[in-house]
């Protein structure tokens, strides 16, 4: 009889199924690229709505608007993370059409812009540049239409457990942008090459509104929260500009890219731990800036801040 050891069968029933999983995901991708942007956006919208406002994870997001934003009430607080589903929902049902909505338009599906004139004058300079952004909107669609204004950046990304379904999610990324930009998985390895990739002058996209254990401490909607440093630290020790912007949802598959001026850091450019504490505040409060403006398109649905607050 065949000798077949129990770490090899459990190898192959793990990437059996991996590759169900897979055939799974590519399924429900075909189905929504089937529907038009517009329709597959709703679908998202509804499904997500449904589902997620009963999951335990919606009363985390709770918390979080009664600890900064006490004056909401218990239903408009509802209604914020009601909200949360239906823009998540449509951000994902919306992947599959990333290079159909790519496109600059005044009505429809596609995307309108802001502060075009930022993204023109740093296309005409050469040298690293820093992106900073956070999980607003439907952000996977500011990278492209950065692009369009001859300006494409690489960023991070957090890599799925599941290979076969990781090379599709980045496939589909690249056929919407049109060329294939470096890409850094998160942790030291992705650090280190997008370090290589600035010095090289290029341009890297961060989004920085997540909570970061091993970063440093610095106000959030007035609380504490452990910040990553990176863009802070990398812009006094490059020199380089920081160009925020975020992705605002004005309705199912219809969005606007809100570019703004480089943040000017001139006062406290010297390369030191103050500065990067003091840099890495004024990036909080241009996110918090923004996510005040529409709450409903941010994603409150992780512990944000520190442990306690959720005990």
């Amino acid at each position: 009889m065949p000798n077949f050891k129990p770490k090899k069968i459990s190898s192959y029933f793990h990437q059996f199924l991996q590759y169900n999983e897979y055939i799974l995901a590519k399924g429900c991708l075909s189905l929504l690229r089937a529907l038009s942007p517009r329709t597959a956006s709703n679908v998202g919208a509804f499904i997500c709505r449904e589902i997620g406002t009963r999951l335990p994870v919606s009363k985390t997001a709770d918390t979080n608007l009664r600890l900064v934003m006490p004056d909401l009430t218990s239903t408009q607080r509802q209604r914020v993370i009601k909200g949360v589903w239906e823009n998540l929902g449509r951000t994902v049902a919306e992947f599959p059409h990333l290079a159909d909505l790519n496109h600059n338009t005044s009505v429809g599906p596609g995307w309108e812009v802001v502060g075009a004139e930022y993204l023109t004058e740093q296309s005409k300079k050469t040298g690293p540049v820093l992106f900073v952004s956070g999980h607003i909107g439907n952000w996977e669609m500011l990278p492209l239409g950065v692009a369009k204004y001859g300006t494409p950046f690489s960023s991070f990304f957090r890599a799925a457990s599941n290979p076969y379904v990781n090379q599709l999610i980045l496939q589909l990324r690249d056929e919407a942008m049109g060329e294939k930009i470096p890409m850094f998985a998160k942790g030291s390895k992705g650090a280190r090459q997008a370090l290589k990739h600035l010095l090289q002058g290029q341009r890297l996209g961060v989004l920085s509104d997540q909570k970061m254990n091993d970063g440093i401490e610095v106000q959030f909607f007035g609380r504490p929260a452990m910040t990553s440093s990176a863009v802070a630290s990398l812009a006094l020790k490059l020199k380089c500009p920081i160009i925020p912007g975020y992705v605002q949802r004005l309705g199912p598959a219809r969005l606007r890219i809100v570019v703004e001026p480089p943040i000017d850091y001139s006062e406290f450019s010297e390369n030191n731990l103050e500065n990067i504490h003091r840099l890495t505040q004024v990036i909080n409060d241009k996110l918090e800036g923004w996510i005040k403006q529409n709450p409903e398109q941010w994603l409150w649905l992780h512990k944000r801040w520190p442990k306690e607050f959720y005990k």
